[in-house]
């Protein structure tokens, strides 16, 4: 056997301990890197009967044939007589296999040489998957990284054992990122390559927003409290709706925390992004008017066939028609994405107008001759008015031009 010494076996320990590689793993991948190289020595690459072992006691390592034990050798390669196996091993009998060492004098340069990129390969191959099966189940989950450069308007985040991308449209709008920045990004995909995985982060991903909140809320974590939905724009406005399944614990107030120290650890934490906590209830109606908040409702309206197709009428006072709208509409698409409900918002006023105007055709239709009269009536009082007007205009006109011709 090669005399390597224990530095070999330190070595796979300290690779155990920093890269998480189990010492067995690079164990047998040397092993398997001494049976090659022993092959190409020997010129014999479909010898299937050669093992390599490691003795981590004594540091040294051996290339072995596996033989059969008999009386006449009719193949010196895969055969061994008797006596010589005894030699070995004095319990071996006939028709046993035994490991006879094959290993070549000059054997451990060459060895060396051919077994290096094999080696490298394994550990690689190793914590290549080391690194994929860690992120695949992580994904979905918040981790922090650190900001190590940007690269195309990527930006490349150290989260522990790899780097990750967070691509451009993953980035909040606005955010400015600078080297060695601690920040949370949400694992969303986690791309197999030739060399190591490539996994995919983003800070807008409403599941951030999610896990923030069950850091921050114990009552969320033991299940007291339950998110319902989510919907978010990044770096500008959430809304996140919330249910207890305990009728004596305020679900939005155990969100915003004593004089709000829980939200504002959540807002801070999201570059000060800004969080509409909204009550969750069964009652569309009530449901769709809290996910509108802060504006004020008059009437939320759902027709007949509206459940089935989630649509609803929403009636707001005049001066709070921007609000319930939002800058760019932002409100009511943030409250549509919470609720699911398609909602068609209207000012009081115009909603008002609509009612006067179906009234009347309602009217119509029911009394076609009573609302033709009734029309045409209103029709030639509009032009006698209009009459009047024309001649007390004529006759101010012909008054002022009187005045005139006297002065």
């Amino acid at each position: 056997m090669i005399k390597v010494g224990k530095t070999l076996i330190e070595a796979t320990e300290q690779l155990e301990r920093e890269k998480g590689i189990p010492k067995d793993t690079i164990l047998r991948s040397i092993c398997d890197a001494m049976i090659t190289a022993y092959k190409k020595h020997i010129k014999g690459k479909h010898v299937s009967n050669i093992v390599a072992a490691i003795d981590e006691v004594n540091g040294e390592i051996g290339v072995f044939r596996i033989k059969e034990v008999v009386e006449d050798v009719q193949s010196e390669h895969t055969e061994i007589l008797l006596e010589e196996a005894r030699e070995i091993d004095s319990d071996v009998q006939l028709g046993d296999e035994i490991q006879v060492e094959v290993t070549p004098s000059d054997f451990g340069r060459i060895a060396a040489q051919s077994a290096k990129q094999v080696i490298t390969q394994r550990i690689r191959e190793a914590e290549r998957k080391l690194i994929l099966d860690e992120f695949i189940s992580r994904k979905g989950s918040l981790v922090t990284g650190v900001v190590r450069r940007v690269e195309s308007r990527n930006v490349i985040i150290n989260i522990g054992r790899t780097d990750a991308i967070l691509p451009r449209n993953y980035q909040i709008p606005r955010e400015y990122y600078r080297i060695n920045d601690r920040i949370r990004v949400c694992v969303i995909e986690v791309r197999e390559t030739s060399r190591l995985p490539q996994v995919i982060v983003s800070q807008v991903d409403p599941k951030i927003v999610r896990e923030l909140f069950e850091l921050e809320v114990p009552e969320i974590e033991d299940g007291i409290i339950e998110i319902k939905s989510i919907s978010r724009e990044a770096g500008y406005r959430t809304k996140i709706a919330v249910a207890s399944t305990d009728p004596n614990v305020d679900p939005v107030g155990a969100c915003i925390g004593p004089r709000g120290s829980r939200i504002q650890t959540i807002v801070n934490e999201l570059k000060n992004e800004k969080i509409d906590i909204v009550r969750y209830v069964d009652d569309p109606v009530e449901y769709i008017t809290n996910a509108l908040s802060p504006a004020r409702i008059v009437s939320v309206d759902i027709p007949e066939n509206a459940p089935e197709i989630k649509e609803a009428l929403v009636v707001v006072p005049d001066d709070q028609l921007s609000l319930a709208i939002g800058k760019e509409g932002q409100n009511v698409r943030l409250a549509h994405r919470l609720t699911g409900w398609k909602i068609d918002i209207k000012s009081l006023s115009r909603f008002e107008a609509m009612q006067a105007e179906y009234a009347q055709q309602e009217e119509y239709e029911e009394y076609p001759e009573e609302a033709e009269e009734a029309m045409q009536a209103t029709d030639e009082s509009q032009e006698e008015e209009i009459d009047e007007d024309i001649d007390r205009a004529e006759q101010e006109l012909q008054e002022e031009a009187e005045e005139e011709e006297e002065v």
